[in-house]
């Protein structure tokens, strides 16, 4: 029986990556694929960025492959007006997708490409584990003609869940990061995942560090992480910083998941790339992992998992470079050269 996949291509170079990433996929397994309007391309055509039936659709799906949103068409500081990264907000919480997984694993084959020195970088393999639903993206926002808020809420529940998720992901270490000097929300996150680790993984080193520290060392000592365990908007921030030690933003994929129960979410990290839209230069491979990221933790397909994850390496080994890695492979060179390793 084919595997029902939500495709959302979004905007920007969005449905250039999604085209070949199907492509990839036909040439594994059988999957039967139905795309949706998403992000600016939806707010285009129905008024918002994620509508009532693509929603519904996402939840029925047995996975969702998303490629990026967003472009300066539908910029605003308007509050009122949408915006393509509320789709994105709408559908972690629609589908309380809570964990977003970012592997950051340079490859050798790109360790030049990376704005860090080889000796820094060489043998980096972690695992960014972000709070995905809570958070001062989620919480209770004011604006009015002479100010603005935003409110950072967390449960004892949210931080529970997601803590357990870092552990059961970890080889050996989590390091929660937070800023529990100054803030009452990253307190409570720290006294929580104590008692979290205490409780059940007391066999999994645990460290605290603040995030103003965890970014330094992430360019300093990127070797020194195993699992990094953070809330919402640190880990968005810090895995964006992580990107770089690949050396390019457009080799990052991830994971959305949620309890079991409900389908996950694949995309790369990288944004739409307006700049390059509609020229044949968007680096797929992000995408590529992203759907081998799909494959393993969204339809227990770890095998093709691997093919796909090897056959990226492998293209990148025989010498494959797109524009953001130094070279001047288009999509479709870096496409046939991916498939040519499958």
């Amino acid at each position: 029986m084919a595997h029902r996949i939500i495709t959302l291509s979004g905007d920007g170079i969005g449905p250039e990556i999604m085209a070949p990433t199907l492509e990839l996929l036909r040439g594994i397994g059988e999957f039967e694929f139905e795309e949706h309007s998403f992000g600016g391309a939806a707010i285009d055509a129905y008024g918002t960025a994620l509508t009532d039936e693509t929603l519904a659709a996402c939840r029925e799906a047995d996975a969702v492959l998303l490629a990026a949103v967003g472009g300066p068409r539908w910029d605003t500081t308007d509050p009122n007006a949408p915006r393509p990264e509320q789709g994105l907000l709408g559908l972690r919480k629609g589908l309380e997708l809570y964990a977003n997984l970012r592997p950051v694993r340079p490859l050798p084959a790109l360790y030049e490409a990376s704005p860090l020195r080889r000796e820094r970088i060489e043998g980096t393999d972690l695992l960014v584990v972000r709070e995905l639903t809570g958070g001062i993206y989620f919480g209770e926002k004011i604006r009015t003609e002479t100010m603005a808020s935003d409110v950072c809420a967390y449960t004892v529940t949210e931080i529970e869940r997601i803590a357990r998720t870092a552990f059961k992901a970890a080889r050996s270490k989590v390091t929660s990061v937070d800023k529990a000097n100054v803030l009452e929300t990253s307190r409570l996150w720290r006294q929580v995942v104590m008692e979290v680790h205490g409780r059940e993984f007391p066999n999994i080193e645990l460290e605290h560090l603040l995030v103003d520290n965890a970014a330094m060392q992430l360019v300093s000592a990127p070797r020194h992480f195993d699992t990094i365990l953070t809330e919402n908007m640190f880990g968005d921030i810090l895995s964006d910083e992580a990107a770089m030690i690949t050396g390019s933003i457009g080799m990052l994929p991830s994971a959305s998941l949620g309890d079991g129960s409900v389908p996950g979410l694949f995309e790369p990290v990288h944004g739409s790339a307006p700049d390059i839209a509609g020229q044949g230069l968007a680096n797929p491979l992000a995408m590529f992992l992203s759907a081998a990221l799909m494959l393993r933790h969204g339809l227990d397909l770890a095998d093709e998992a691997s093919a796909v994850e090897s056959a990226v390496e492998s293209a990148l080994a025989g010498g494959l470079r797109t524009p953001d890695l130094g070279g001047k492979a288009g999509t479709a060179e870096a496409t046939q050269a991916v498939l040519e390793h499958l």
